[in-house]
């Protein structure tokens, strides 16, 4: 049996599938050591401090899981006794509310996920003291088991919600982007920190807000809570410090978003406020047909334009989709264009000269595509 590693750890930033490689050249940005690409997301190596940083600075990461230790296990009485001996103490206080998920392949001998949760959760229980959450309960810790080829690996969950809950955006529009999946699609398409952003469909505003942060070079998970919280390695001082040490600046671009809809304009001036961005988002209400580049050098128009398997009228989407690349076309040259859509007829209609679009991403039960131009 392998002993819970007490300094150095593997630990797994979980992303959507097709963000992989645009997550990994973030943490290579952001100095974290041995990353690898995965598939779901990228490795790294790294202590309990790379835990916290990774969770509070990371814009493409949903998740951050710490793993923790591995043992063999055959069947699920050499299970219970494992789970008994190992030092769950390390982690977690007596009195913590836990809850296990397995997740098991066709290679092991232990195939019942459930049955392997109980046992795991009763030895816990059991040995450390800790107690079980009920359905209806909030749980302290989250322990993610995965057994493949008779090998179990232990996690700990150390996000709590999704990291895409940023704190900042409680008002939502009708088909709000996730920041995780706003930020990466910005990266995608090469946005510049000194450059300006224009949405002229920005609904809540993530996408002028989250390039607004990214230029002020804001911490992603400032304002919000974490699981590694409940942990016992957690050091509140030194987190405090981590995030009093961190530098930021004033962006000296401005954000624009614009939306037809008054309602949707106050939310994003809401959000934005709630950001600590205000000063730089410029928001208002016209249709896309009203839009026109603000003063200054070109930037990147970011676009996230209805979409899915439920419009009412496809013909009246199409129209806006062609009235948004007449738009560009005339009034928006020497400015770059990305947009995110499902269909590629949909993103055709523009008659934009995108270049290849991305792998399909998931979102919302769809697929999405990240398409971008070069300059118009």
């Amino acid at each position: 049996m392998t002993d819970a590693p007490q300094t150095e750890f593997e630990i797994f930033l979980v992303t959507l599938p097709g963000l992989e490689d645009l997550l990994f050249a973030e943490v290579c940005e952001q100095g974290f050591r041995k990353p690898k690409v995965i598939s779901g997301g990228v490795l790294i190596q790294g202590g309990w401090k790379d835990v916290w940083r990774a969770n509070l600075v990371l814009r493409g990461a949903s998740k951050v899981l710490a793993r923790i230790g591995e043992f063999r296990a055959m069947h699920l009485a050499q299970l219970d006794k494992r789970a008994r001996a190992f030092p769950w103490g390390d982690f977690i206080a007596p009195g913590h509310r836990i809850k296990v998920e397995v997740s098991t392949n066709k290679k092991s001998e232990i195939y019942h996920g459930g049955a392997a949760e109980q046992r795991i959760e009763t030895a816990i229980h059991e040995e450390f003291g800790a107690r079980i959450a009920s359905s209806i309960e909030t749980t302290d810790v989250l322990i993610k088991v995965r057994i493949a080829r008779n090998l179990v690996i232990l996690s700990l969950e150390t996000s709590g919600t999704a990291l895409h809950k940023r704190g900042h955006k409680l008002a939502l529009g009708k088909a709000p982007l996730r920041e995780t999946i706003a930020a990466m699609t910005l990266r995608a398409c090469g946005y510049k920190r000194t450059e300006p952003l224009l949405d002229p469909m920005c609904g809540s505003g993530t996408f002028p807000i989250e390039a607004a942060e990214i230029a002020a070079n804001k911490m992603a998970g400032r304002d919000r809570s974490f699981a590694f919280e409940h942990l016992v390695s957690y050091d509140a001082d030194a987190v405090q410090a981590m995030k009093d040490g961190w530098f930021t600046r004033e962006p000296t671009p401005h954000f624009y978003g614009s939306d037809r809809e008054k309602q949707v304009i106050a939310h994003a001036k809401d959000n934005a406020k709630r950001a600590g961005v205000e000063a730089a988002c410029h928001f208002e209400m016209k249709p896309v047909s009203q839009i026109a580049p603000p003063e200054g050098p070109p930037g990147l128009v970011m676009v996230n334009p209805p979409y899915g398997t439920r419009i009412g009228n496809k013909n009246e989407l199409f129209s806006l989709y062609q009235n948004f690349g007449e738009v560009m076309r005339a009034r928006f040259s020497g400015w770059r264009v990305g947009m995110v859509t499902t269909e590629q007829s949909l993103a055709e209609a523009t008659k934009l000269p995108w270049k290849t679009p991305s792998a399909p991403i998931p979102h919302g039960g769809l697929k999405i595509k990240i398409y971008q131009t070069d300059a118009l």
